[in-house]
Formats: structure tokens, C-alpha cells, sequence
């Protein structure tokens, strides 16, 4: 499960893992760090709802900026609507939270497609100052429409992602976002969403802040960069991000021939398939304007079949 791990800050703050009852030492300033707050899987664990209301009673919660969820018990046997519901009931006590993020599990904890999620619409609408949301794993994920005045920051780390989700924030009011990202994945593992469900996003109505666009992880990333080549939003972007879906030589020409990407500080198309003579092409397209442009990655793996079909694979699906 490349690309997957435990992240290492969030809202600009170092992680700290909230520790165990027998934790002799000085914990941090609350404010001063992202909280890591999981259950112990492998170990006798204390059930989430145990680890969490320790958590608010042990750490200033008026100062806290950043959560983090980790494991909250078996990830396939359990969703997080657990966690969804304790942060919600928490929101008048978690006064100074300004980013969450929901299934920061690793490989080893339990592949992505395994990690169940729920309806995590009520965390925004229960932190109205809330400035930045993630959420890792697909499967079960929804996501109402919303307004939301004050976030910034909206991420989506999935090898599926359900349509149901992406016309969610196509239909969200977020006049303060400026970096959504998106992990589209693959249809095998819920991610069915199509390119017409895109239409509102890469129209841009509802997002006139947007800076940072990230359309990733999907096996119809051709069909992506077409409909990127010609949509309205990407005037307003700094950055654009297709990376580590099937992109090949078509989606790279249509890239090419669309609108002019030269305003771009940075295009991300690392881990693809464009060859050679059109990775050059872009190169002489767009670096000469100043586009940091990352073509890394660009033998990723792909099989032939007997009947001489090639296979070829999305950075992250199960």
C-alpha cells in the first residue's frame, strides 16, 4: 500500500501519540501538537471510548488545534461513526480545534480499502471554525452537502472513493477552501465515481479560493486530464495534481492541447505511464514558464495478459 503512512504533522504541528494510562512523563503543551488518539489493536486495548475520554480529561482541550484518529478497534469489523459521535459530543469542550483527521492507519494496521468509515458530515458541521479535514479509507464514507465558511484544507485518501462523496463537495458550499485532494481509486474497491461527477468541482462555482487541485489514484486518470484540459477552474489553480492513477500518453496530449497550464507553480503526474518522447514534450511545454513538473515514477508496474491486454495499476486500491 504505497504512499500510505502515519502522518507526521497536521495543521503544521508535529504528531504526539497520546499515551497509555501508565505514561509517566510531562506531556506537551496541548496546543503545541497534532494529538494521535488510537487504540493499541495488537496490545489488551482500552476501548476508543475509554482512550478518548481520558484524552479530554487529562489534556487542556480549550488549547487543542489538531486531532488525529487512529485505529478506534478492528478497522474492518468497526466503522468510525464511534469517532464521529465523540468528537461531535466533544465540540464544546474542543473549543480551539482547527484540523481533525479520521483513519491514520497504516499497512500494518489494516490496507486501506479495510478501513471502514461513515458519515463524517456532523464534524464539520459540529466545528463550523474548523480549518482543515482528512479522512483515509473509503469504504462506508459519506458525505452531505455542506456549507462550511473557514475550511481550507479538504483530503480524501482512499483506493475508492464512492461517488456519493465527490457530488457531496460538488454540491458543498466552501468558499474558504483552497486545497482539496482527492484519492479516486479504483472501482473494485467503491471508487465509481465518473467524470460528469467531476463537472461541479472543475467548474469551480462554489470553491473561488481553490489553489490546489488534486485529482489522484483513479484508473480512468485519462478521462481526468481531458476534462482538466478544458475546465474553468484551473485558471484560479497553483497547483495540479494527477498523480499515481493510469495516465498515459492520451491524457498527457490532452494536457497538451487543452487551456494553457503555464500558470502552474507545480504539476504532479509522478508515478504514470506517458514514455519517453511525450514526458519530453511536457517538459519543453511547460518548464520553460516556470512549472516544476514531477514526472517521477514513470515505469510504474504493468502487466501483459496471454491475450496480450495490458494491465496497468493506481498507486493505492486495496
Amino acid at each position: 500500500m504505497p504512499d500510505v503512512e502515519h502522518l507526521q504533522e497536521l495543521h503544521g504541528l508535529p504528531v504526539f501519540d497520546f499515551p497509555e494510562p501508565d505514561h509517566e512523563g510531562e506531556l506537551p503543551a496541548a496546543a503545541s501538537v497534532a494529538w494521535r488518539i488510537a487504540t493499541r489493536i495488537w496490545e489488551d486495548p482500552e476501548p476508543f471510548e475509554v482512550v478518548f475520554e481520558r484524552f479530554l480529561e487529562t489534556v487542556d482541550t480549550a488549547a487543542v488545534r489538531a486531532i488525529i484518529i487512529g485505529p478506534w478497534g478492528e478497522a474492518y469489523d468497526n466503522d468510525s461513526s464511534r469517532v464521529v459521535d465523540r468528537l461531535v459530543a466533544a465540540r464544546d469542550r474542543l473549543t480551539a480545534l482547527a484540523a481533525v483527521f479520521i483513519g491514520d492507519l497504516e499497512m500494518e494496521e489494516a490496507e486501506i480499502s479495510w478501513i471502514e468509515q461513515s458519515d463524517v458530515t456532523p464534524v464539520l458541521t459540529a466545528y463550523p471554525a474548523l480549518r482543515e479535514f482528512g479522512v483515509r479509507g473509503g469504504t462506508g464514507l459519506s458525505l452531505q452537502a455542506v456549507r462550511h465558511e473557514h475550511l481550507r484544507t479538504l483530503s480524501f485518501e482512499t483506493g475508492g472513493l464512492p461517488a456519493d462523496v465527490v457530488r457531496g463537495v460538488g454540491a458543498s458550499d466552501l468558499p474558504a477552501l483552497e486545497y482539496l485532494e482527492m484519492w479516486l481509486g479504483v472501482e473494485e474497491y467503491g471508487g465509481d465515481c465518473t467524470v460528469e461527477d467531476l463537472a461541479p468541482l472543475l467548474a469551480g462555482d462554489r470553491l473561488p479560493n481553490l489553489r490546489h487541485l488534486g485529482l489522484q489514484n483513479s484508473e480512468e486518470q485519462d478521462a481526468i486530464a481531458a476534462a482538466v484540459a478544458a475546465a474553468p477552474v484551473v485558471a484560479r489553480l497553483e497547483s495540479l495534481d494527477l498523480s499515481m492513477g493510469v495516465l498515459t500518453d492520451e491524457g498527457a496530449l490532452a494536457l497538451l492541447e487543452g487551456q494553457s497550464l503555464g500558470h502552474l507553480k507545480w504539476l504532479d503526474l509522478h508515478h504514470n505511464y506517458i514514455g519517453e518522447e511525450m514526458g519530453q514534450r511536457l517538459r519543453e511545454a511547460l518548464e520553460p514558464s516556470g512549472v516544476e513538473l514531477d514526472l517521477s515514477d514513470d515505469d510504474a508496474d504493468e502487466d501483459e495478459w496471454e491475450d496480450g491486454e495490458i494491465m496497468r495499476y493506481t498507486a493505492v486500491a486495496e
